[in-house]
């Protein structure tokens, strides 16, 4: 039998990083449990994001945690800003009609993306910052980094995935769909596979699909790996997804 490991910890030292660095002698059980308590604060507030504004994307597609003496720094990374603003979206201020006529379509742009993260990190403080201070014994900072191409991440190509699933559509188009996702993100290569009774099917099958090169067994290699689980009419299908960059 095959012996399968995890893409990401088969990586660590050589292209993978930890995504919560810390030390701890005495009390290493509630340093995790701290972990567990901001990761789950950050999660539900993606969550109650998703049904305010009746999305199926989540947005975050990592965090990264760092601990020092006196403060615990995380950083969120963010696919699709507005999804994340939420309700927040409309206080964004547009420039005046003056403004835009003595600035160009590319300053204007900037201008809009500044306020958008203004608003952005305003939302976050006023909800998420207060829910979290429950959650840590230090002080914390939080910063905000948005993806220039979500595409690129496994994590918000699975969930492309399992809104698809949960429409119904034919399995090979979905994987031929975010095959063509992943390529104009400029990745060498994407491995997809799902599990389960695709398509309402009674006996569970898997399907896969591959393009370009994934180089598993090659440690320099920067592969991004994804499991995504999708609750279905028809039960849970599991997706795993492969990203050679």
């Amino acid at each position: 039998m095959g012996n399968k490991i995890n893409p990401l910890g088969f990586r660590l030292g050589f292209t993978q990083n930890h995504c919560s660095l810390w030390f701890e002698e005495r009390d290493y059980s509630e340093d995790l449990r701290e972990d567990e308590r901001i990761y789950n604060c950050i999660e539900n507030y993606a969550q109650h994001i998703k049904r305010s504004i009746n999305s199926s994307y989540g947005g975050i597609t990592r965090i990264e945690i760092l601990k020092q003496t006196k403060y615990i720094s995380v950083n969120i990374y963010i696919a699709f800003v507005d999804l994340f603003i939420g309700q927040e979206k409309k206080k964004i201020k547009k420039p005046d009609e003056e403004i835009k006529q003595k600035l160009t379509d590319e300053e204007i742009k900037q201008q809009l993306k500044k306020e958008v993260q203004n608003v952005l990190r305003k939302e976050v403080q006023d909800v998420l910052v207060q829910n979290m201070l429950n959650s840590v014994n230090r002080e914390l900072v939080l910063s905000l980094e948005k993806v220039k191409k979500p595409y690129r991440e496994p994590k918000i190509l699975a969930e492309y995935i399992a809104l698809q699933l949960k429409e119904r559509v034919e399995i090979r188009k979905i994987m031929k769909k975010a095959i063509q996702l992943a390529e104009k993100a400029d990745v060498k290569g994407v491995k997809i596979k799902m599990k389960g009774r695709l398509n309402g099917i009674e006996r569970a099958r898997k399907e896969s699909a591959i393009q370009g090169i994934v180089p598993l067994q090659t440690l320099r290699a920067k592969i991004d790996y994804c499991y995504y689980a999708v609750q279905t009419v028809y039960g849970v299908l599991g997706i795993k997804i492969w990203i050679f960059v």
